[in-house]
């Protein structure tokens, strides 16, 4: 992998992880299209964690006040009804199908399902799905009116863009916007709730890393991808907050739908 490559794949990740298209689906996408053959080994899954990490880093520091509330509030975590200790109980709860999914599948799915052609059908199915909430979302509420099945569907949402071309920002503001929580919200929430998830992965695949090892060149293209997804990943988080307060989100699911036909039509002629 080259520098640039590494950097590429950073501001991929920075841009597609929080908009509602998958990051996972860019990133295989990008390599299958540019014949970046990196997908095994050093530079496959482990490097995508590293970006991840990257994008992990931004939500924690545009949400740090937020954040920092919600652990001051721990100890109000199983009482509060409103509030910062209601908003991190919801997380709790909502990343629940996350572990459960990720544990008793994450390793299959990485293994099976990480391929253009999949990506091409979950693409489409996902925008879909925003078109959906687009339509019938009552969108009236904030994300502390959730209740703990709310945030379970939300986190059900979630695990399922354990499959590659899901999104997970798309899979669980699409859902809490059906759930009647505005935009805005829905994504602040998503936002929130994937930190404890992409934490995980990282820890899990961070160990396997770690004792792999990696030279000090390649740890250096790890860092170039983590910090420019890092930085990207913060401009993009603002930016979407901002697009959010007056646009739907029926242009990211027209984008999602463009580029499923664009990779079937890539993968047709690949086989003519």
């Amino acid at each position: 992998m080259t520098w640039l490559a590494a950097a590429l794949l950073g501001v991929v990740q920075g841009l597609t992880e929080f908009l509602p298209v998958s990051s996972s689906a860019h990133l295989v996408l990008a390599r299958a299209f540019f014949g970046w053959n990196v997908d095994e080994g050093t530079f496959g899954l482990a490097f995508d964690v590293a970006l991840h990490v990257g994008t992990l880093i931004a939500i924690v520091i545009f949400f740090r006040r937020d954040i920092a509330v919600m652990f001051a509030a721990v100890p109000e975590l199983m009482t509060a009804n409103r509030g910062a200790a209601k908003v991190a109980r919801l997380i709790v709860i909502g990343t629940i199908p996350t572990v459960i999914v990720g544990l008793l599948f994450a390793k299959w799915l990485e293994e099976h399902l990480r391929t253009p052609a999949v990506i091409a059908v979950t693409l489409a199915v996902g925008g879909i799905w925003l078109l959906a909430a687009e339509r019938f979302g009552a969108r009236t509420r904030d994300e502390d009116s959730l209740t703990a099945g709310g945030a379970l569907l939300v986190g059900t949402a979630q695990s399922s863009a354990l499959i590659p071309g899901m999104s997970r920002s798309g899979s669980t503001i699409s859902m809490a916007m059906l759930l009647g929580i505005t935009r805005e919200a829905a994504a602040r929430f998503s936002f929130l709730l994937g930190v404890p998830a992409i934490t995980g992965a990282a820890l899990k695949e961070g160990v396997h890393v770690f004792k792999a090892g990696i030279t000090p060149h390649d740890g250096a293209l790890f860092a170039v991808g983590l910090v420019t997804s890092a930085i990207v990943g913060y401009a993009t988080i603002r930016f979407f907050l901002r697009y959010l307060a007056g646009h739907s989100l029926n242009v990211f699911a027209y984008y999602r739908l463009a580029l499923a036909a664009v990779t079937l039509v890539w993968l047709l002629t690949r086989q003519a």
